[in-house]
């Protein structure tokens, strides 16, 4: 069954080879980056994320089966909030109407491994809250200075995976039917992270923050499969989770033991719904 996809960042890495293989499969695709592609938009202002969202939902006749933001940046500079979480989160919202029409609706996003990493909390509350401006007076604070610019990363990409926890169940996503995911990589071979792996000291960097013990760093088809079968009619339940696909990473950084923390904030909330 061909169905109509919306995919963000399509000019390269992660989303041109999901944009490829989903042609292959005979499906339609609208591609939205800076270049190259159907829709050209910038995601990094809210007018460009609008503007971008009205363009693709024309070209798709007003209905979009689903949406795979893959656009994102990995630079320490504040343009890197704005893209990774308001370029996300605005753009989706703005095509929700689109996707409602939709018979089998379906999101996913790109988050990453540094989801999991040290971050800077102030920013991370900041893009939850939806107040951009503070957010970007936040990460230019951060950007000004070498030992904490590298945090903004780490910062959108956890805010955008709490943002999709905190969202998918909700009426807007999962009360309209739309499953609502993300996919955490770890390192993938893209133009992003050519000039790191140039070298043995940035691999021996890379290796060291991201761990992968199984086959290693991934190619972006290992990501892009796994964003499709997100969105394809078979997935029905999977609701506000971020899949690590990682080789190993996320287990190797976190260990066994990611539940433990919590069961007083759990065993709370059950006995609040049962009142």
């Amino acid at each position: 069954m061909s169905r109509t996809y919306v995919i963000t960042g399509a000019g390269s890495g992660i989303g041109k080879t999901t944009a490829q293989i989903l042609v292959e499969q005979g499906n339609t695709v609208i591609g939205v980056d800076l270049k190259g592609t159907e829709v050209v938009g910038d995601l990094s202002s809210r007018e460009g994320r609008l503007a971008a969202a009205a363009e693709a939902t024309r070209i798709a006749g007003g209905t979009v089966d689903a949406v795979i933001a893959c656009a994102g940046l990995a630079i320490p500079k504040r343009i890197t909030a704005a893209v990774n979480f308001f370029g996300m989160t605005e753009f989706l919202e703005a095509m929700q109407p689109a996707l409602t029409l939709s018979p089998a609706p379906r999101v996913a996003l790109i988050s990453s491994i540094a989801s999991t990493q040290p971050t800077a909390p102030p920013l991370v509350e900041a893009m939850l809250s939806g107040d951009e401006t503070m957010s970007m007076s936040i990460a230019s604070t951060l950007e000004a200075d070498p030992a904490t610019a590298n945090l903004i990363y780490s910062a959108s990409k956890q805010a955008i995976s709490r943002w999709v926890r905190r969202e998918a169940p909700t009426a807007r996503w999962a009360g309209a039917g739309i499953p609502l995911n993300a996919v955490g990589p770890g390192t993938v071979l893209t133009p992003m992270t050519a000039d790191l792996l140039t070298t043995p000291e940035g691999v021996a960097m890379v290796d060291a923050a991201v761990p992968m013990p199984l086959n290693s760093h991934q190619g972006p088809e290992s990501i892009a499969h796994l964003l499709i079968w997100l969105t394809s009619v078979e997935n029905t339940h999977c609701c506000g989770q971020t899949i690590y696909c990682d080789g190993g990473a996320d287990v190797v950084l976190r260990g066994d033991d990611v539940w433990s923390w919590n069961e007083e904030g759990i065993r709370a909330k059950f006995a609040a719904l049962a009142g």
